[in-house]
């Protein structure tokens, strides 16, 4: 299977150490996860969107283009042109404020153009998606709110949006949400041993 993993942390996909001030545990999670994925011989795909450079925001004449079911962009041709190939699709990002990060919302608004990724069938109808090879995708996330915080009290923001409000409307239901709350205030070990279990999840994948 070919996976393309999107991932959005400041630090970047090489923070994955244990160096204070350049740690970060989504890119933990990326290494993780990459080490499952080729340990079952699967492809891997990595859109690092900080190291790309990619610019977030929706200009007018990206607008325009996207009501013209087309991009002129050569960064976001090239996401498009790779998530056309992605059987499954991994996000990886930090909440921040019970969302996540500008790059990527921006992705989502910038590169998931309809015309090219789905189409609409009727007005108040789920879409058609137009991914010929996708069938599935995992999100994860990672939070200093607890988990069971934010699912049954702030009502699981992140999951409404990229799940509810993108994939199942496009018509994709096999989704998974792993969430990583705290790991600031765990022990190193706790932290290791997290990652482990990631990485054998992503192993029977």
């Amino acid at each position: 299977m070919n996976f393309v993993i999107v991932f959005d942390h400041p630090y970047g996909a090489t923070a994955s150490e244990n160096v204070p001030h350049r740690r970060s545990y989504s890119a933990a999670l990326l290494a993780s996860v990459t080490k499952g994925l080729l340990s079952n011989h699967h492809g891997v795909d990595l859109i690092d969107l900080h190291a790309d450079g990619f610019n977030p925001v929706m200009s007018a004449s990206d607008l325009a283009d996207w009501r013209q079911k087309r991009s002129s962009d050569p960064l976001v041709t090239d996401y498009q042109r790779r998530l056309m190939a992605a059987d499954h699709i991994v996000f990886i990002f930090p909440i921040w404020w019970e969302g996540m990060p500008a790059l990527m919302k921006g992705f989502l608004d910038r590169v998931f153009v309809k015309g090219i990724f789905y189409t609409e069938t009727k007005p108040g109808r789920p879409f058609k998606c137009l991914l010929p090879r996708l069938k599935s995708v995992t999100l994860l996330t990672v939070m200093a709110t607890p988990t069971f915080v934010y699912r049954w009290f702030l009502g699981n923001p992140i999951a409404k949006m990229v799940f509810r409000g993108t994939f199942r409307k496009m018509g994709i239901h096999k989704l998974k949400w792993h969430n990583y709350s705290g790991m600031e205030n765990r022990t190193l070990e706790q932290r290791r041993n997290a990652l482990d279990k990631t990485e054998r999840i992503f192993e029977r994948y």
